[in-house]
């Protein structure tokens, strides 16, 4: 990889953990500051949701005839600069729960532009034997945010405050800024066209494709049962079978450490394998392993080791295939419709985040959270069954049907 990629991974990198700073620090300003109860943690948390459900597709074809590194780079300042509020409100004396609320969309609706340009423009950035490689980079990068992000994020909101550990995520957004803009190497200008493209076309692009029907539909009912599940895990775990929080922390971390070994293994699999049987037995490892929550014995300590146990082999399932479906999905779709695809495809498989962590409410409150538990990983191995056809199974790579 040239110095170009290494400083926009870098920057990409001091992002990711930023942004786990954030997924910590909103909720705990809103808590600890604001004396917040659960309706507005549940607030901050749906606005961050909402862009996810209503933007991608709007986003996408928007993005498509434009270049992607000016708008990736007008996001960071963006979220920059929606974060700095917040400490600045603090100061002042000024801040609420519903300013909270409003950041919270904003920055979510600006990390969903700046996800799908950056999705589009990585094609364009990096030659394409490479893709493979930086795509793994990136998602091991992500991955160790996720494990290490959390308690960085603890630390910094005991030492400076909620708000303040604000003002790491808003740094972040600029390093990001400056990893994407320092690149010497032209972007490309996006492809005239005789014909302009309608908003479905993102749509059509999935639809004509079985692997990326395949996949849509994999990853949209994934999300939405594992939303099932973590609504109701952290209440089984911690409530009803004695396990404290800092455990429960410490077993999710174990399912990102998971996750890391799994992007860095992921391509060496599909070398062996071919993708569409990588991705498979990946699958088995992320939907198949969770199945056991339901019925894990043992409380406090013991329940902790084995949940963490479960989650880390998950992990290097899902790990895997994050790398696997990025990068064929970057090298299955046409280029010229990058962008309004992966709108389309958030739609599809982060729209339904708000409709699964409602259902899991409902399951929970209503059968108790083990048999929600049980539901939720029955949904997430069900929605590996589109992945086990014939024409999915027998991709040996994207490259050689990207024509």
């Amino acid at each position: 990889m040239d110095g170009d990629f290494k400083r926009f991974w870098a920057g990409q990198s001091v992002s990711a953990i930023g942004t786990q700073v954030t997924a910590v620090a909103l909720p705990l300003t809103a808590a600890l500051t604001l004396d917040a109860g659960a309706a507005g943690v549940s607030a901050i948390a749906t606005a961050s949701y909402l862009p996810s459900a209503a933007l991608p597709l709007l986003a996408g074809h928007w993005l498509e005839r434009r270049r992607k590194r000016g708008v990736m780079v007008a996001t960071d300042v963006f979220r920059a600069a929606v974060l700095a509020v917040v400490p600045i409100a603090w100061f002042a004396g000024q801040l609420s729960l519903p300013l909270l609320v409003v950041v919270a969309f904003l920055v979510g609706a600006a990390s969903v532009v700046f996800d799908i340009a950056s999705f589009a423009y990585l094609p364009d950035f990096v030659p394409e034997q490479d893709l493979p490689r930086a795509n793994r980079a990136l998602q091991g990068s992500s991955t160790a945010a996720q494990v290490g992000g959390p308690g960085l994020s603890g630390l910094l909101v005991q030492l400076l405050g909620p708000a303040v550990a604000l003002l790491v995520d808003a740094v972040s957004y600029l390093a990001s800024a400056f990893g994407v803009g320092s690149a010497r190497r032209a972007e490309p200008t996006p492809q005239a066209t005789t014909q302009r493209p309608g908003l479905w076309e993102g749509v059509r692009q999935i639809k004509v494709s079985p692997f990326l029907r395949a996949l849509t539909a994999h990853a949209a009912l994934y999300n939405a049962a594992a939303q099932i599940l973590v609504v109701n895990l952290v209440v089984l775990a911690v409530k009803e079978r004695g396990l404290s929080a800092g455990g429960y922390g410490v077993a999710l971390s174990a399912g990102g450490a998971g996750a890391f070994a799994g992007a860095m293994l992921g391509l060496r699999v599909a070398g062996r394998l071919g993708y569409g049987r990588a991705f498979g037995s990946a699958l088995v490892l992320s939907t198949g392993l969770p199945l056991l929550l339901a019925f894990l014995p043992g409380r406090g300590l013991e329940y902790g080791l084995l949940l963490g146990g479960v989650q880390f082999l998950a992990g290097i399932g899902l790990g895997s295939a994050n790398v696997l479906s990025v990068t064929i999905r970057q090298l299955l779709i046409p280029r010229a419709t990058l962008a309004r695809s992966n709108g389309a495809y958030r739609t599809f498989t982060f729209g339904v985040l708000p409709v699964g962590a409602a259902a899991g409410g409902v399951l929970g409150s209503t059968f108790g959270t083990t048999t929600a538990v049980a539901v939720g990983t029955i949904g997430m191995a069900l929605s590996a069954v589109p992945m086990f056809t014939r024409e999915v199974r027998t991709l040996e790579t994207p490259v050689a049907t990207a024509a």
